[in-house]
């Protein structure tokens, strides 16, 4: 990337460092929180909302023409809280009541905070949901799209497979899945085989989600320019198929301690683990 590249980018690369930065602030207040998996997916939620890849208004959040936006990852709430707060859907300072007496932002995403479409539930509805809202927009001739976020561990569940065979089938080109792919998931690597745990494989996505009639695109789920590159067309694409992008991200994305390491998926660092892993982002 050259130097005009880089300065194009860097107001979101700060922004990706401030996201993490509140989310470690918030998971750390009261040691609950999905840091790892929150850490993973943060350039993908900045390019969708300060990017504007998505079409919003936090000011009339059941804007008839907006786009809507599926957490299926739903552990993945507190790196999401942030950046709805950034953008005017609530104000910043309830952050700071994260998990709190008579908050609404608890440790997975519900459709009671300004900005969630739905409440995922257990992992793997998500796909299930935005081809429902899929339909919907065609039936009633809208032009919004649907986004979907999923966490590459939750392609495990059968339902995300019938959703995507009934997506193809139907030729919903207004549905845009992004696959978190960073390679984790609770039990183990989704991919690389290394003890009893992980597996089974999910490789080869490209050619499973092409079989089922979808356009496949893969990226570096944490490079801006290549998430900006891969979204810059969605309104303007020719063809009848979902849009599948792969992107590759790390699990605990920005610190060494805790990149790709699975127990911190449930893990909030404190003492000299917190003070590694803010150094790990800051310096």
């Amino acid at each position: 990337m050259d130097i005009l590249q880089e300065s194009k980018y860097a107001v979101y690369e700060n922004k990706a460092l401030w996201l993490r930065n509140k989310v470690l602030e918030m998971a750390v207040s009261v040691n609950s929180g999905h840091v790892s998996t929150a850490f993973s997916q943060a350039e993908l939620l900045i390019a969708l909302y300060h990017g504007k890849i998505l079409n919003y208004d936090s000011k009339n959040i059941k804007w008839d023409q907006r786009d809507r936006f599926i957490l299926s990852k739903g552990q993945g709430g507190i790196g999401i809280y942030p950046v709805l707060a950034d953008n005017g859907f609530f104000p910043l300072k309830n952050l700071e009541n994260f998990t709190g007496p008579g908050s609404v932002l608890g440790v997975h995403a519900e459709w009671h905070v300004p900005g969630i479409e739905v409440l995922t539930g257990s992992l793997g509805h998500g796909l299930p949901m935005a081809t429902g809202m899929a339909q919907a927009a065609k039936n009633d001739n809208k032009k919004h799209l649907i986004f979907c976020l999923l966490g590459d561990a939750e392609l495990y569940e059968g339902s995300n497979w019938e959703a995507a065979t009934f997506a193809g089938h139907m030729e919903y080109d207004n549905l845009i899945c992004i696959i978190d792919r960073n390679g984790q998931g609770v039990l183990g690597h989704t991919d690389l085989i290394e003890s009893p745990s992980d597996g089974p494989r999910l490789n080869p996505l490209d050619d499973k989600f092409r079989s089922f009639g979808f356009d496949v695109r893969t990226i570096n789920g944490n490079r801006f320019e290549e998430i900006f590159g891969s979204l810059s067309d969605v309104r303007q694409r020719k063809g009848k198929k979902p849009l599948l992008i792969i992107a590759n991200t790390k699990k605990g994305k920005g610190s060494k301690l805790l990149e790709d390491q699975r127990l911190w998926h449930y893990r909030v660092p404190q003492g000299k683990e917190l003070e590694q892993v803010k150094k790990d982002l800051n310096s």
